[in-house]
């Protein structure tokens, strides 16, 4: 079999991957396995920024549910600054503010 030969299960599982998706992308409301494959992180760092309430959630008969709106909000809320948006801001406070001498 050559390297880059699929097996059945193989394709199956990426099949499956893609349904699993495709579920996600229709729906509003996430549970707690489906938030995970959203994010990418798992189920048990999820749980935790739930506890410490660092994650919008929703909790209805004990489980619990993310609105995926506000999941990508909140995954989006702390953007690093690129090189050049540092350079910028430098460059107009030097302007703005020159030293006195």
């Amino acid at each position: 079999m050559k390297e880059n030969d699929i097996t059945l299960q193989q394709l199956s599982d990426k099949i499956d991957s893609l349904q699993q998706i495709a579920i996600i992308n229709a729906k509003r409301v996430l549970n707690l396995d489906e938030a995970a494959l959203f994010t990418g992180y798992s189920r048990g760092h999820l749980y935790r920024l739930t506890s410490q309430r660092l994650i919008p959630h929703f909790k209805h008969d004990n489980r619990l549910f993310f609105d995926k709106h506000e999941l990508e909000a909140w995954l989006t809320d702390t953007p690093v600054r690129t090189a050049a948006e540092i350079q910028r801001t430098a460059t107009k406070y030097v302007t703005n503010n020159p030293t006195r001498l």
